[in-house]
């Protein structure tokens, strides 16, 4: 590698030399590449099109053949090929034969040709060096086979596997989408504080730091819902949020310390809303991206078209397991008939409701592959939650499960301030017993609610998640163009 780097340093020498710089100011495109190929589709094989072009991009691959070469030229859109011969460019044949490499940005003029063999080209007729590259690209380059190359270079897996930009492409329309279609139903999004004196809105372990001119500790951001309930509570009916969320955990392919949600409010509904809401975008969503709402995930067929299944978590751990966790007063009579089944039974898992959780994640969740609403959590292990409304020590909140995988978290909403106290209370008082996950009394938000919050539905999405669906990507750091990685050894 030393070695082509250094004869690729003599050849931006040589350029110096001949007067062109190899790191240019600017060049001006008339066209893209496929927009090229779209438009003169119909130009027959062996004639030329008398329209002068201008395109730019990276070089991809080069044959020089005598007295013509043929380049491959790349650019965000797709891919043309240069025509190049010696008796149209004369002397600066030799030079870009000679001086550009696989790898190099160029730029060119001329017109079209489509080749006896089909392929639309354009015949060079001048050309310019944009950017001389120091690197090249490997031999026979058909996208990187070392997976930890890919995430760390994310530049070399995005000039070399057209997958990789694609994903990225859909990723920009899906957070686009998910924008229009809450603008287009007078929802506001209003930026919220990454920096916080206290974190709150979900069970996560914060990323903390220090502001030195105000000697304060500060965390990062866990979620938005804290302080997008304040705004309803101001009076903002509709509002979200997309955004990025930090919290302090491990790394697998569903999880990444640093991600992106969506935060929805809505005064006046409840959790039933939000599942019609939910169902509706996201569908509306795959839509836009995919232009159908039948996709393919990883080999399985996911429909998206709603409704979409509704049950209850007692419903779907008792079809799993048998245990009707109804039936259960205590919490050592649920932990005995869990470990008479092979469930594993956690000592944090202190209440039934824990332990009804524990056996739905254990035996329920990965078997939900289409589109499922999970109904009806514990109480215990939803803080921020209305109290369901006809079924005691439950609450009216649901998460979206596809395949295998929660997508989406919803409530009707809390907005009793006497009982939102006591279990903030009850979240601190594991938090100090050891739970590095509960969350903490946020006295100004309950002061909020005291000053009064309407009835409202609230929803927060996992974008990557929803990505890693839409582009059929089987890790979360398929989709983040930058994910966090261990260090190199």
């Amino acid at each position: 590698m030393s070695e082509l780097r250094e004869t690729r340093l003599e050849k931006a020498n040589a350029l110096r030399e001949l007067g062109l710089d190899p790191y240019a100011l600017h060049f001006d495109p008339t066209d893209r590449m496929a927009q090229l190929q779209n438009v003169h589709a119909d130009l027959p094989n062996g004639e030329e099109r008398d329209l002068k072009v201008a395109v730019a991009g990276r070089v991809m691959a080069r044959r020089v053949m005598g007295k013509l070469a043929f380049f491959s030229l790349s650019d965000e859109t797709g891919t043309i090929q240069l025509f190049l011969e010696k008796s149209t460019l004369g002397e600066s044949f030799s030079k870009i034969t000679a001086l550009v490499d696989a790898g190099d940005l160029i730029g060119v003029r001329g017109i079209l040709r489509r080749t006896d063999r089909g392929e639309l080209s354009v015949k060079v007729a001048e050309w310019t060096m944009l950017t001389k590259s120091l690197q090249p690209l490997p031999d026979k380059w058909h996208g990187l086979a070392d997976v930890e190359k890919r995430y760390r270079q994310r530049y070399l897996d995005l000039i070399v596997t057209p997958q990789s930009r694609e994903t990225f492409r859909r990723r920009a329309l899906t957070v686009s989408a998910i924008r229009r279609w809450l603008d287009d139903r007078e929802f506001l999004e209003i930026e919220t504080p990454v920096l916080q004196s206290q974190p709150g809105g979900a069970d996560a372990r914060p990323f903390e730091t220090h502001h030195n001119a105000l000697d304060l500790q500060l965390t990062l951001r866990i979620a938005t819902e804290l302080h997008l309930k304040r705004l309803v509570v101001g009076g903002f009916e509709r509002v979200y949020e997309l955004g990025r969320i930090f919290r302090n955990e491990g790394i697998s392919t569903r999880h990444n310390p640093e991600f992106t949600t969506v935060e929805v409010y809505q005064a006046y509904s409840d959790y039933l809303g939000m599942m019609e809401l939910t169902e509706q975008m996201i569908s509306a969503v795959c839509q836009d991206v995919c232009g159908c709402q039948t996709i393919t995930y990883q080999g399985t067929e996911i429909d998206l078209t709603p409704p979409w299944r509704r049950a209850t978590m007692h419903e779907l751990v008792k079809d799993a397991t048998g245990l009707d966790f109804h039936g259960f007063s205590t919490r050592e009579d649920a932990a005995a008939a869990m470990e008479a089944k092979g469930l594993h039974v956690p000592a944090l898992a202190d209440s039934v409701g824990r332990l009804l959780n524990e056996a739905f994640e254990q035996a329920v969740e990965s078997t939900l592959i289409q589109p499922t609403f999970v109904m009806d959590y514990p109480l215990e292990i939803s803080p921020l939650a209305r109290p369901h409304r006809s079924k005691p020590g439950l609450v009216e909140r649901f998460e979206l499960f596809i395949v295998g995988r929660e997508h989406a978290n919803a409530f009707s909403e809390l907005t009793d301030p006497v009982d939102q106290r006591q279990r903030l209370e009850t979240q601190q008082e594991r938090k100090a017993a050891g739970d590095l996950e509960a969350q903490a009394l946020d006295e100004d938000f309950v002061n909020a609610l005291e000053v009064g919050m309407p009835p409202t539905g609230g929803l927060g999405i996992g974008i990557d998640r929803l990505v890693m669906l839409l582009t059929d990507s089987p890790s979360i750091r398929d989709v983040i163009a930058f994910p966090l990685l261990r260090p190199e050894v």
